[in-house]
């Protein structure tokens, strides 16, 4: 193996010098680019072999040099949109000619066939393979297609955060969201009205539950697909990151045998798999665990998971009707959105079951009066409530880029700590993929419900009293520990304004 020059892919251009054949640039490795004006040819050190073979054979005078891992798989992509938009072009076929090709792949795609392994695709299906496989890679959460006006471009959501992927030509990205109806069974005519659909698919040997959401906006459609991994692995509660305090109090809290457990926070904020590491706590063959769920986002052991089918009538109501006539022990509700289900679920809580689920609120104290804005009454809230965490994912700054600064004192004055420390910021490197960002924490605010916590809730009305009655008795907020974390050049400030710091 050659030692070859690093170079910085934030200042590297895409080229294709004259003569090359993209086809067998990609098939041979051996990719191109432009860096302070001169052409270096790009080779991979994991496929030095095969790359100098072709350069070599082509008799290319090329300074030769590398990119980090992340670099070398994005300039790849550029010249798979190339290749794959010059091999459209050359097809001579109409629309529906290029659609009844596609329907042909749906059983293959459905029987779960590994997509990364059929080489005789249609080059706009092995890109949109490739997008797939992007995306498991970096660990994104969705993946957003956007048409503006000129180009489109993919996104992928890490760690909470929305990245800038690719740009792609228009008339690719068309060709890109037909293929993701056509795996989605979706209407591939129909670009006036939403549509919603999902498919499962195997990439490089990992199982993918997809969620599809399809919008028309002024320079076209829009695709988001919310990637669930079926061989995910639940974390255990001492997994989930929490510090050792309330960790304890999880596992004293999930020793009830009745009552109702609520996880709040935004979307996005960790709430399903902390409800996941919770059931699994709990999984046991003496009991009898049930779950209703919208989407299904893990493949949960010892437990019967139903997925909520609006379009079949069945909702978190309906559905959580049927779980009790199945002598359940142990219930998780997705999440409470309406009155029927916050009913439904107390009765439950109330009559010897032990109910988890989530609510849309900012802090944990809030979730009595959103229960009471339901219209559950007070008394049956606070006799059936066990305790309530409200929790937030916070981006952790990359160890091998962050950059110490000084914290300005206006700064300082908005969230109410002392001049004159210094903190982190993001920076960007290729370890992190330029995001200056890599990993999260989980933070929370936690209590249980006790008797001297249903006397608050019986005589105090009001949100923020009960909040700050509940700060004096020792609940660790949220933005004390996301202020913790700043001060301990963990995130950064624009994270935890992110995250809500002012808000929490």
């Amino acid at each position: 193996m050659i030692s070859l020059p690093l170079l910085d892919e934030k200042h590297l251009e895409f080229a294709v010098p004259e003569g090359v054949d993209t086809s067998l640039s990609i098939r041979y490795s051996l990719l191109f680019g432009r860096y302070e004006g001169e052409v270096y040819a790009i080779i991979p050190e994991a496929e030095q072999t095969k790359a100098l073979q072709l350069y070599n054979k082509l008799g290319l005078i090329y300074p030769l040099a590398r990119l980090s891992r992340e670099g070398y798989d994005n300039l790849y992509l550029k010249f798979l949109e190339l290749r794959t938009d010059m091999e459209i072009s050359k097809r001579p076929m109409e629309t529906n000619e290029f659609i009844d090709e596609e329907l042909s792949l749906v059983d293959f795609i459905k029987n779960s066939a590994d997509l990364l392994t059929s080489e005789e695709s249609a080059p706009i299906i092995k890109f949109v393979n490739t997008i797939f496989y992007q995306a498991i890679k970096r660990k994104a959460s969705d993946i957003h297609i956007e048409t503006h006006e000129k180009k489109g471009e993919v996104r992928f959501r890490i760690d909470g955060a929305l990245i800038k992927h690719i740009d792609l030509d228009k008339n690719v990205i068309d060709l890109i969201i037909s293929r993701i109806k056509v795996i989605s069974a979706l209407d591939i005519s129909e670009k006036r009205l939403p549509q919603d659909g999902r498919t499962q698919v195997k990439v490089a040997g990992k199982n993918l539950d997809i969620r599809v959401s399809v919008l028309p906006t002024y320079h076209g459609e829009r695709v988001v697909l919310r990637l669930l991994m079926n061989s995910a692995s639940i974390p255990t509660l001492r997994e989930l990151g929490f510090d050792e305090t309330t960790t304890s109090q999880f596992e004293d809290l999930l020793k009830f045998s009745h009552g109702i457990i609520l996880v709040t926070g935004p979307t996005g904020s960790g709430k399903s798999t902390t409800l996941h590491s919770f059931l699994q706590q709990l999984a046991s063959p003496e009991k009898n665990i049930l779950s209703i769920e919208d989407p299904v986002e893990y493949d949960a052991p010892h437990v019967s998971q139903i997925a909520v089918n609006t379009k079949a009538g069945l909702t978190f109501a309906s559905g959580l009707r049927s779980i009790l006539r199945q002598d359940p022990d142990i219930i998780m509700v997705g999440e409470i959105r309406d009155a029927e289900t916050a009913h439904i679920a107390i009765q439950a809580a109330m009559t010897g079951h032990l109910v988890l689920s989530t609510l849309h609120t900012n802090n944990a104290t809030a979730a009595f009066s959103r229960l009471a804005d339901m219209g559950v009454d007070k008394f049956l809230i606070s006799s059936t409530l066990l305790g309530v965490l409200a929790q937030r994912l916070v981006r952790r700054l990359c160890p091998s880029c962050k950059e110490r600064v000084p914290l300005a004192d206006h700064d300082a004055d908005e969230l109410g700590i002392e001049h004159g420390l210094s903190v982190a910021r993001a920076s960007g490197c290729a370890d992190c993929h330029h995001t200056g960002y890599r990993g999260r924490i989980a933070i929370g605010e936690f209590f249980m419900v006790d008797d001297g916590v249903r006397n608050l809730f019986k005589n105090i009305d009001s949100d923020f009293e009960i909040r700050e009655a509940m700060k004096q008795s020792g609940m660790k907020v949220i933005g004390n520990q996301l202020i913790a974390l700043l001060k301990e050049h963990t995130t950064s400030l624009d994270e935890i304004i992110r995250v809500g710091v002012k808000e929490a």
